[in-house]
């Protein structure tokens, strides 16, 4: 489901993004620069639309993904979150 990341506390979202930007193992491109810039760029995407905050409600974790890879084929169609669901953070 993808949750609207005006939904996420400051705090939330802060961490959200550092875990994305500086985990191991993913090509996401944003190692090329330096903490700060990376949050920003993904804040800008964010806000741009071009990546979405998204909540796994098995696995109740959450997760940036970039829109264009949600909706590629084979992919499970993500919902979003309405104003009265409550993902747990």
């Amino acid at each position: 489901m993808i949750v609207p990341y005006e939904k996420l506390s400051r705090e939330a979202l802060q961490g959200l993004i550092e875990e994305f930007v500086t985990r191991d193992g993913t090509d996401s491109g944003y190692i090329q620069k330096g903490l700060a810039q990376n949050v920003d760029m993904v804040i800008n995407q964010l806000r741009r639309g071009d990546a979405v905050v998204v909540y796994d409600t098995k696995t109740g974790s959450a997760n940036i993904a970039l829109r264009d890879t949600l909706e590629k084929p084979g992919h499970e169609p993500v919902r979003s979150m309405q104003d009265n669901d409550s993902p747990h953070r």
